[in-house]
């Protein structure tokens, strides 16, 4: 069995992660700011390292404002691979998003081409697991995309997954040789706009969900396909009308 430390480890996917390593006898370190490892200061990387076979980076930034998001995914992915490096880290497994190795202008995106550039030329076997988004994000999509009680997105192609099957997916990964990069999404797509719809419809938000193809995601124009996979990714089973009676918003 290996260990496998999981930076990001007590978040939404790296909770997750940590729960189905250990349930297959893998020893999965948590590692996080609230338990002394801080990539972006170094603080703790090398010490959870020593013996690691992989690490598997979900961890975030704190904040999404262009220069700060380049900042962490950047500071931290060197500080973290100049440790594994040391270590004699073996694999490492790296969450980020489909749609990043197409044209698109989304200051996030630019901060995660950045991040997996640093993994590809880092000498470390790597995988590049590429998301789409996640169910979980209905309620802060529709919240920065919100003017008054109206909703305004484009109609872009997305193809959601669950959290819990982006950990799934994680997990494998970790456990298997590196694979480069892969894809991984949901089984259906809708336009931005209908998949918001139909989560704030069933959550009974009164906010009215408008289409609106010039309106900007995440800050940026999205072209219809840049947001879904291409032929080859991983498609999970959980429909989002499944998922929704199960995940009540947060209060």
């Amino acid at each position: 069995m290996a260990k496998i430390v999981v930076i990001g480890g007590t978040g939404l996917i790296g909770s997750k992660v940590v729960a189905k390593l250990t349930e297959h006898g893998h020893e999965a370190i948590a590692a996080s700011p609230n338990t002394g490892v801080n990539t972006l200061t170094g603080e703790g990387v090398a010490e959870v390292l020593e013996g690691a076979d992989t690490v598997v980076d979900v961890s975030n930034s704190p904040s999404f404002a262009p220069d700060d998001v380049m900042n962490f995914f950047t500071t931290s992915t060197e500080n973290l691979l100049r440790a594994e490096s040391a270590a004699g880290v073996k694999h490492h497994v790296a969450l980020t998003i489909v749609g990043t190795n197409r044209p698109q202008s989304i200051p996030y995106f630019a901060a995660k081409v950045a991040q997996e550039n640093l993994i590809r030329d880092s000498g470390i076997g790597y995988s590049l697991v590429h998301a789409t988004q996640f169910f979980e994000f209905i309620g802060s999509i529709a919240d920065i995309s919100t003017e008054g009680s109206t909703v305004t997105l484009p109609g872009a192609l997305v193809q959601p997954i669950a959290a819990e099957d982006v950990a799934t997916a994680v997990a494998r990964t970790a456990v298997g040789a590196p694979q480069g990069d892969i894809e991984i999404a949901g089984p259906e797509a809708f336009g931005l706009d209908e998949f918001i719809r139909r989560g704030l419809t069933f959550r009974k938000d009164s906010r009215e969900v408008v289409r609106d193809d010039s309106a900007p995601y995440y800050g940026a124009q999205v072209d219809e396909r840049t947001l879904v996979p291409l032929e080859g990714a991983q498609i999970f089973e959980t429909r989002l009308e499944d998922w929704l009676p199960l995940n009540p918003p947060r209060q």
